[in-house]
């Protein structure tokens, strides 16, 4: 089994900085490689807003989680970032022509050695291994946003993954204590996002439709399940860049006009506006203090 020593992350979103400090954090020396300096920076900024979230959540010490950041390292150079990476996890824009010619450029200077993850929500692997050049050593590891608290990482290979790399992604999830979910077989979604998007996805249409305001949405999902939160709050955890590149990709398939029109509403008045969710403090609630967790909201 190969052993995992360094990691480069590439793309340095919200999962992505999320998935390179939890990974420093338990120990790993990781490099976060974005295409340009200020993605870097905004990288920066995204860990500083996140690092309180693991004291109050966690109870981490400010020595250690001052430690993890500096086993971080920060690249423009995918060549520089990857030169010696045991594995190489790839968290950019969920869209299937970005990913593909990431992994053409990644597989002609990657190191032989170095296997290749990808934390897509929504691609299935198989749609991407014939780019890496190393279908063997190429997979699916989902996180979830908030990877501090909702531990969990599903592993989801193709029919030509090696079973041993699919066992060392097994096992390093667990190394960064993830709660390792192991699929069989490819899913579209994997397990969570199989049971998640259908919620969504709903919410979204009656908005788009003009069934009902995003509260009233959202108290009748709290109020009828006992859920701390409803479809839309959960779009601001997810980050609503993420979900614009994974609605716009899903209406332009199925072209779905209400659908269409919520992506557009998503990119004019909230993406374009700076307006990303929980992590830039705005989206469609304002943080830390949303107004569904005030106490009046579900009267």
């Amino acid at each position: 089994m190969t052993t995992i020593k360094k990691i480069t992350v590439a793309g340095s979103g919200v999962l992505g900085s999320q998935i390179a400090f939890q990974s420093a954090l338990h120990g790993y020396d990781v490099t976060i490689y974005d295409i340009n300096g200020e993605a870097i920076e905004k990288s920066k900024k995204l860990i500083d807003t996140f690092l309180p979230r693991y004291k109050s959540d966690l109870q981490i010490s400010s020595e250690k989680l001052e430690e993890a950041y500096q086993k971080l390292q920060f690249s423009i150079s995918l060549q520089e970032a990857v030169s010696e990476a045991d594995l190489l996890i790839e968290a950019i824009p969920e869209s299937i022509g970005i990913k593909k010619e990431f992994y053409r450029n990644l597989s002609k200077i990657a190191p032989e050695k170095t296997i290749f993850a990808t934390n897509t929500s929504t691609l299935l692997p198989s749609l991407l291994m014939d780019e890496t050049g190393r279908p063997e050593k190429f997979l699916a590891l989902h996180f979830a946003n908030e990877i501090w608290k909702h531990n969990t990482a599903e592993i989801m290979g193709t029919e030509k993954t090696n079973p041993e790399v699919f066992e060392t992604l097994v096992e390093f999830a667990k190394s960064i204590g993830m709660i390792a979910l192991p699929l069989k077989k490819e899913q579209p979604g994997y397990i969570l996002n199989t049971l998640l998007v259908p919620l969504l996805s709903s919410g979204i249409l009656l908005y788009a439709k003009g069934v009902a305001d995003i509260e009233t949405i959202d108290k009748t999902w709290m109020l009828g399940t006992g859920s701390p939160i409803g479809p839309f709050g959960i779009l601001d955890v997810v980050g609503l860049g993420t979900v614009y590149h994974i609605f716009k990709t899903e209406a332009e398939r199925t072209g779905n006009e209400e659908k269409m029109k919520f992506v557009n509403v998503l990119k004019n008045q909230f993406i374009d506006a700076g307006k990303l969710g929980v992590s830039s403090g705005e989206g469609f609630y304002k943080y830390p203090n949303p107004t569904f967790q005030g106490k009046d909201f579900l009267k």
